[in-house]
């Protein structure tokens, strides 16, 4: 199977925007995630992925408020909201590079899978739903039915 990749313009995907950050591996997210991660990164990602920050905030268990509150204070995010914020970021890099943009993954978030009611971005409310969808993803980049 081909990959599309789409370039962004201007560094807006995911990819370019969390270099700093070793996506791809578990430990060094979990280390990143465990000092906390700038409130900068939630906003950026939310316009990265065309998320407004009220839902993104609502999937890592945070009110748009709070966030707001810790960029005012210059505080970093607490671990957990730390490492679900990466790894959500993980997970629409993959999305982004497998399907060719953020627009086409966001569309495949919003369908079902095969003979369920559910679709992946209901998954995406828990740090191991973004991994069972991350599990589904690499499937879909090996052929298997998704």
């Amino acid at each position: 199977m081909s990959v599309i990749i789409k370039k962004n313009i201007g560094g807006r995907s995911v990819k370019n925007k969390f270099k700093l950050f070793d996506l791809t591996n578990s430990r060094s997210l979990v280390a990143s995630a465990r000092k906390g991660v700038k409130p900068e990164l939630f906003y950026d990602l939310a316009t990265i992925i065309k998320m407004p920050e009220k839902n993104l905030a609502q999937i890592i268990h945070m009110s748009p408020r709070t966030v707001s509150n810790y960029r005012e204070g210059k505080k970093s995010l607490d671990p957990v909201q730390s490492e679900h914020l990466l790894k959500l970021a993980a997970l629409f890099e993959q999305g982004e590079e497998l399907l060719g943009n953020v627009d086409e993954f966001n569309y495949w978030l919003q369908k079902p899978f095969w003979n369920a009611k559910e679709k992946p971005m209901d998954w995406l409310v828990t740090p191991g739903g973004v991994d069972l969808v991350m599990d589904e993803l690499t499937r879909l980049a090996y052929g298997d039915a998704v």
